[in-house]
């Protein structure tokens, strides 16, 4: 049995305008990571940073149809799917997927983690397409090791 993390939300926008906000780093940085160093493109293998962690997440095997989907690679043992519907009204309803971890306690923790951390950037995602607002911003301070300070000498 594989877990799948999942996620979805409807944002009132185009579908044009949610895949912009998806594959384009400049938008991307204003709800998500704070660097990247390319496009959502297929073919493109873009690094990642968030402001949150020091480490660097290169995005691998991107696969992107225009106003359809975009998929990658992230971690080797998943692939992320996101897929975009346009709706009647002009709307778009976002649906994440995170699929491939083996059933373990490990995984068990991954899943939920990760299902919490996809309906965070649709909320976020949403918040900024819609109404320009960046809930991510400073949100995560919490999670930044303390730097040692200098009394330990």
């Amino acid at each position: 049995m594989k877990l799948i993390a999942r996620a979805s939300i409807q944002i009132q926008k185009p579908v044009d305008e949610v895949f912009e906000g998806i594959v384009n780093p400049d938008k991307m940085t204003r709800y998500f990571i704070s660097e990247s160093t390319g496009r959502l493109e297929t073919g493109q293998e873009p690094v990642w940073k968030f402001p949150e962690f020091s480490d660097k997440f290169p995005v691998k095997e991107v696969r992107s149809e225009v106003n359809r989907s975009v998929s990658f690679v992230w971690d080797e043992e998943t692939v992320v799917s996101i897929v975009l519907e346009e709706q009647p009204d002009k709307s778009t309803v976002v649906k994440v997927t995170e699929d491939g971890k083996l059933y373990n306690d490990a995984n068990l923790k991954w899943v939920i983690g990760n299902t919490e951390g996809w309906a965070n950037f649709l909320a976020c995602m949403k918040a900024y397409l819609e109404y320009g607002v960046e809930l991510r911003k400073g949100a995560f301070d919490f999670l930044k090791a303390a730097e040692p300070s200098d009394d330990s000498k």
